[in-house]
């Protein structure tokens, strides 16, 4: 796999992850912002990932891309974000 055959297969992959998952905590939580924080750093991270690759810069597109999807792993490890059970996209305690 070449390098922009990867870097396009983890902006798929985080792109999916982010359209699935949701702020997990009760609407009234204070882990509702953190939720949404996670969900925000996650969405800029990404958009800087496109940027950088747009730009040609495919080593920063692929770090920004690997942090996007760190946001969203952690926020569903920890129980802020709710990613469905899905397993294949994101890192589950149990």
């Amino acid at each position: 796999m070449t390098p922009t055959e990867l870097l396009e297969r983890y902006l798929r992959l985080t792109g999916e992850a982010l359209d699935r998952v949701r702020v997990a905590a009760p609407a009234r939580s204070f882990l509702v912002g953190a939720g949404e924080d996670f969900l925000a750093m996650a969405r800029a991270y990404l958009g800087d990932a496109r940027h950088f690759r747009d730009g040609g810069d495919l080593e920063r597109a692929l770090a920004a891309v690997s942090y996007a999807h760190g946001w969203l792993d952690a926020g569903v490890r920890l129980g802020i974000l709710d990613g469905g059970g899905d397993e294949a996209r994101f890192t589950l305690f149990r």
